[in-house]
C-alpha cells in the first residue's frame, strides 16, 4: 500500500520516449515505476494526461524570494519543483562582509522589503529560508561577483596571488556550507575587472568538488572583448579546469550578431567532440532584463561601486563620455522603444513606458533619461535585444537547458511590485506553448528532457530530475492542449494555466492549476538530497 498511486499516466521519465505506468509513493520518494495495478491511500486517474518529472530551473535569481515570503509560487503554478539561485556571478545574499553587506541592504531598501539581516554566511542564510520551509526545492551557488566584492571591494584591477587565495577560500568555505555551485558574472562589475586566469584558479575549485561552473560571459554582443570571444573564453575554462561548464542565457545580441546565433551553438558542439564538458541553457523569450546599471553603463563608469558613477555623472564631460556609450547600448535593444522600464520602485509610475516616453516625461534625450533615473535609484529595464531567428536556433539544439533568469513571486504581497519581465511566471509554460505545441520547433519529449534530466544532470543531482525508483517524488501531470502563459510584458503578474497536479518531495502542492496549503520545498545542500 503507498501513500499515493498515480495510475494510467503517460510516463515521461526524463530522459526517453513516453511509456503507461503507474507510480507509487511513499513519504518524499518514488517507491515503484511499472505497469503493475497498485492502490494507495490516494489515488489520482491520469488517464490522458502526461506524467513527468518537476521542472528544474537552473538559472535563478530567487536568492532573496523565499526570505520575503515562503508562498512564492510563480514557478511552481508552471511545474518548476527546483531552482538554482546566485547566478551571474550574483550570490548577493551571501558571504557579507563590510564591503557587501551594504549593497544586500541597499537592495532590500530600494525595493521597500522590510528584513533584518541575521546572517553572515550561506549557512545562516540557508537556514533562513529552510526555517520558514519554501514553496519548491532551491539550491545556491557562489557568485564571483560577491566574493570578489566581499574579499576586494568594487576595485577596477587584477586580483593578486593573495586575493586570488582568499577567494578560492570562500568558495571552499561556501561548498562546506551548502553550496552546489560557482557562478560568474563577467559582463557586471566587480567580474568584468577579472582576467581569465583568476576565473581559471577559482573555477578549478568548484570542478575538483565536481560542482558546476556556471557564467554570464564578458559579452554577449559589440562590447568589452566580444560575443565570440567571451564564448571562446567559457571553453577555454572548461578545457584548463576539466569542470562542467554551463553558459547561462545563450544569445547574440544587437544588429551586429543578430542572425548568428547558430555560430554559438556550433563553438558548444565543437567544444563537446573536444571532450569539454559545456553546454548551455535559454529563456524562451526575445526580450531580456537586466539592471539599469548592467545594461546602460560603460564597465569602466561603474569602478568603486555606485557612489563612485554618480560622482562621475557630476563631471560635464565624464557624463557625456558615458552617455555616447548608452547610445550603442540602446541601439543594440531595437532602439529606445525596446528599453522599457521594468522595476523602479522610487517612482512606480515611470514601470511599463519605454525610454522615448520616459525621455518625453523628462523632456530630455533617452540617453540623459538614463542617468537621471540612476541618479535617482538603480532600477531595471526589460529590453528587446534578441531577434526571433536566434531564439530559435539555439531552442533547437539538444544541450540546451531550459531556465528563466527570473525568480519566483507571487501576484500579492510584496513579490508583486513592478512589471518585471514575464519569464519569471511563464517561461516553462511559454516553452511548451510556443516553442512545442504551436511552432514545433522542440519535440515534447526534448522539451521535458531539457526541463528535467538535462539540468539536472548538468548540476549533478543524483536522485532528481527523473521518473525512476528511489528519486524524490516531484511529479507534474497535465495536458499540453491546457498549458497556457498568461504573463505579459505590460502584465507581468499572471500566472500559467495547465498543470492538474504538482507533487513537491511527494506532497501535493498544486491542484487543478491553483497553489493549495502547505508548504514541501527544501534547501538542498547535497547533490544525493
Amino acid at each position: 500500500m503507498f501513500d499515493v498511486a498515480i495510475i494510467d499516466g503517460e510516463v515521461y521519465s526524463g530522459d526517453g520516449l513516453p511509456k503507461l505506468l503507474n507510480i507509487g509513493i511513499n513519504s518524499d520518494k518514488i517507491s515503484y515505476v511499472g505497469k503493475d495495478n497498485i492502490s494507495a491511500h490516494k489515488t489520482i486517474s491520469a488517464k490522458g494526461h502526461i506524467v513527468t518529472p518537476g521542472f528544474i530551473d537552473i538559472h535563478t535569481h530567487s536568492d532573496l524570494s523565499f526570505n520575503i515570503d515562503p508562498d512564492a509560487d510563480s514557478k511552481l503554478i508552471q511545474g518548476v519543483t527546483f531552482e538554482l539561485m546566485g547566478n551571474c556571478g550574483m550570490s548577493f545574499c551571501a558571504p557579507l562582509s563590510s564591503n557587501t553587506k551594504p549593497q544586500l541592504q541597499d537592495r532590500m531598501n530600494r525595493q521597500g522589503i522590510d528584513l533584518e539581516i541575521r546572517w553572515n554566511d550561506f549557512n545562516g542564510w540557508l537556514n533562513e529560508i529552510s526555517s520558514n520551509t519554501p514553496a519548491i526545492n532551491v539550491a545556491a551557488q557562489v557568485g564571483h561577483g560577491s566574493i570578489r566584492a566581499h574579499v576586494m571591494g568594487m576595485e577596477a584591477r587584477n586580483a593578486s596571488p593573495e586575493e586570488i587565495i582568499k577567494m578560492q577560500d570562500e568558495i571552499r568555505k561556501s561548498i562546506d556550507q551548502g553550496v552546489l555551485g560557482f557562478s560568474t558574472g563577467l559582463w557586471y562589475a566587480p567580474g568584468s575587472y577579472s582576467h581569465t586566469e583568476e576565473i581559471v584558479q577559482l573555477a578549478k575549485i568548484s570542478s575538483e568538488k565536481d560542482l558546476l561552473y556556471s557564467s554570464h560571459i564578458r559579452s554577449e554582443s559589440d562590447d568589452a572583448c566580444g560575443l565570440f570571444p567571451a564564448h571562446a573564453e567559457a571553453i577555454e575554462i572548461a578545457r584548463r579546469t576539466k569542470g562542467r561548464v554551463q553558459i547561462s542565457h545563450v544569445k547574440s545580441v544587437g544588429p551586429k550578431f543578430w542572425g548568428r546565433g547558430i555560430e554559438l551553438i556550433e563553438g558548444i558542439e565543437r567544444a563537446r567532440k573536444e571532450g569539454l564538458d559545456v553546454a548551455g541553457d535559454q529563456y524562451p523569450y526575445y526580450w531580456s532584463s537586466t539592471p539599469i546599471s548592467g545594461c546602460m553603463f560603460p564597465r569602466w563608469s561603474l569602478e568603486g561601486g555606485r557612489e563612485k558613477t554618480l560622482e562621475r555623472l557630476k563631471d560635464s564631460d565624464i557624463r557625456e563620455n558615458i552617455k555616447k556609450e548608452t547610445t550603442n547600448f540602446i541601439n543594440r535593444f531595437h532602439g529606445a522603444e525596446g528599453c522599457v522600464l521594468a522595476d523602479y520602485p522610487i517612482q512606480s509610475s515611470l514601470e511599463g513606458l519605454n525610454l522615448v516616453e520616459i525621455s518625453k516625461e523628462f523632456n530630455t534625450t533617452p540617453e540623459e533619461a538614463v542617468m537621471k533615473l540612476y541618479e535617482k535609484s538603480e532600477g531595471s529595464f526589460v529590453l528587446h535585444s534578441m531577434e526571433e531567428e536566434d531564439v530559435n536556433e539555439i531552442a533547437k539544439y539538444s544541450n540546451i537547458c531550459v531556465a528563466s533568469d527570473g525568480n519566483s513571486l507571487r501576484d500579492t504581497g510584496p513579490l508583486s511590485s513592478g512589471k518585471p519581465h514575464p519569464r519569471s511566471y511563464a517561461t516553462n509554460s511559454r516553452y511548451l506553448e510556443s516553442f512545442v505545441k504551436e511552432k514545433r520547433i522542440v519535440s515534447l519529449v526534448d522539451a521535458i528532457y531539457r526541463m528535467t534530466a538535462l539540468p539536472a544532470q548538468r548540476i549533478g543531482l543524483k536522485r532528481r530530475g527523473k521518473l525512476l525508483k528511489d528519486y524524490f517524488a516531484d511529479i507534474n501531470i497535465f495536458k499540453l492542449e491546457d498549458i497556457k502563459d498568461n504573463a505579459t510584458y505590460k502584465d507581468p503578474h499572471k500566472y500559467s494555466e495547465g498543470m492538474k497536479y504538482v507533487f513537491v518531495n511527494g506532497k501535493l502542492s498544486v491542484e487543478g492549476g491553483q497553489k493549495i496549503s502547505g508548504r514541501y520545498g527544501r534547501v538542498i545542500r547535497s547533490l544525493t538530497e
